[in-house]
């Protein structure tokens, strides 16, 4: 029983964030993500500078996988891809799991190549968490409020554009983001 309630504790931890929030306003809706600063100091500080720069706005979910994710922050609604600051280190090593609302950051093949695009995690998605076998993708925060928005933009029609797959059909558009909680 003690063993279980540690492990309870352990789990708790990993999941009271109690950091800074951010509110995003869609054209599909709107959601509230709250940062862990303390775990991925690196990763919220990169996408704080995002966030606090406006270049969110007007940026698109490019990418929606049903059961998977939905993915978002670097395109445009003509899928022009977007500026970006310097690629930052990879803290997927800090404990925090791709549990279902989480949110993390995307990055190519190289682990330490995360710059502006993100991800929300509509399922447990262990397979892509830290590990002595892989570097894994950063988690840095969980959707607070409205996580029925992100299942209904996963429920939308996607097609192929080009060498892009999984676009949704009709561009579901960041519209305003707010820091709510410094």
């Amino acid at each position: 029983m003690i063993r279980a309630f540690i492990a309870s504790l352990a789990l708790f931890s990993c999941l009271a964030f109690a950091g800074p929030e951010v509110k995003f306003e869609t054209n599909v809706g709107n959601f509230t993500v709250e940062l862990n600063t303390e775990k991925a100091p690196i990763t919220t500080k990169n996408f704080l500078r995002y966030v606090n720069d406006g270049s969110y706005v007007g940026s698109i979910f490019h990418r929606v996988i049903p059961g998977f994710m939905v993915q978002g922050g670097g395109f445009d609604k003509e899928m022009n891809r977007l500026n970006s600051y310097p690629p930052i280190k990879n803290e997927a090593s800090n404990g925090l799991k791709n549990l279902k609302a989480t949110i993390a950051m995307a990055r190519t093949s190289d682990p330490n190549s995360a710059t502006r695009q993100f991800f929300i995690n509509l399922v447990n998605n262990d397979f892509l968490d830290h590990s002595a076998t892989q570097d894994g993708y950063a988690v840095f925060g969980k959707v607070v409020k409205g996580f029925n928005v992100i299942e209904d933009i996963a429920k939308k029609p996607t097609h192929s554009l080009g060498q892009m797959r999984n676009v949704p059909i009709q561009p579901i558009v960041i519209t305003n983001v707010t820091l709510l909680k410094p």
